[in-house]
């Protein structure tokens, strides 16, 4: 499944609160989670490489999987 992170989730990934949360840490923790996602849930509780903790925010469409959002903690 090909994912795709939206301009918003990029920008935010600059911000303060995302900080050390990386592109590949989105993407293997994206590929972790199982099943079809109909609409845009969110998803809690990952963990970056570098020990981070960040949620997802995920919507499943035909063609790929988007992430819409990242929140830091």
């Amino acid at each position: 499944m090909r994912i795709v992170i939206t301009k918003h989730a990029k920008q935010r990934l600059k911000e303060l609160r995302q900080n050390n949360i990386v592109e590949t840490d989105i993407i293997k923790a994206t590929y972790g989670i199982p099943g079809f996602i109909p609409s845009a849930t969110r998803f809690r509780n990952f963990f970056t490489d570098s020990g981070r903790l960040f949620d997802l925010v995920i919507k499943d469409t035909a063609s790929c999987r988007l992430v819409i959002t990242i929140i830091g903690k």
